[in-house]
């Protein structure tokens, strides 16, 4: 009993809520137009975020989100396991790098957690990620998603992400735009197109769009 006690402890010590993801206590950018309405300066501290609602956003957007970051978004209660199976097979025999986290794992990981690597912190992304998906709709935790994805360098969120590499909002956005920015997320170094390798991230689109 006392080592449950304890156990309960060692996980649960504080724990975010999870409730927390809706009301965007997260800091946000400030920012200053001139009188015509022109964007003039963003101002923020170390992550570039503009909160912006799934319903003002092109539908391709959502849809080009899921096709990249976890197609079973709809259909699984917050863990893809065939996502996991597979993501573990391609490590062991292809010996590629894979993630298996769904959207809503990703979500926890990037608002409500740390990004250290422990068996804690496995056990109480799990719990989360089930609350999660028990108290928000499948389109809140897309839209949480995108508000809080990071897109590389000081980008966070769809909505920063459109004004950094196209200088227009995200409801402006085409596809083919949208199709490279949503593949951003699974490695925004490595396939962003101002890195090293702009094919990659010309590759990612494609495969995105596919």
């Amino acid at each position: 009993l006392l080592i449950g006690g304890l156990l309960a402890v060692w996980i649960f010590k504080d724990l975010p809520s999870p409730t927390r993801l809706s009301s965007y206590p997260f800091p946000s950018s400030s920012l200053i137009y001139d009188r015509n309405g022109k964007l003039l300066y963003e101002i923020y501290a170390e992550k570039n975020r503009v909160p912006v609602k799934l319903s003002d956003l092109p539908e391709y957007i959502k849809w080009a989100t899921i096709a990249s970051e976890d197609k079973n978004f709809y259909r699984h209660h917050g863990f893809d396991y065939g996502g996991i199976l597979r993501a573990a097979y391609n490590i062991i025999f292809h010996r590629t790098l894979q993630g298996g986290s769904t959207i809503t794992q990703q979500l926890v990981k990037n608002a409500l957690l740390t990004p250290e690597r422990t068996l804690r912190r496995k056990i109480r992304e799990t719990i989360l990620t089930y609350a999660t998906e028990v108290i928000y709709s499948k389109d809140k935790i897309l839209e949480m998603y995108l508000n809080q994805a990071p897109y590389g360098g000081t980008s966070w969120g769809i909505q920063a992400a459109a004004q950094t590499y196209f200088a227009k909002d995200a409801k402006d956005l085409t596809l083919a735009e949208a199709a490279l920015l949503t593949g951003l997320p699974a490695s925004p170094t490595r396939f962003s197109p101002f890195g090293a390798h702009p094919e990659l991230a010309k590759q990612r689109q494609e495969r995105v769009l596919q």
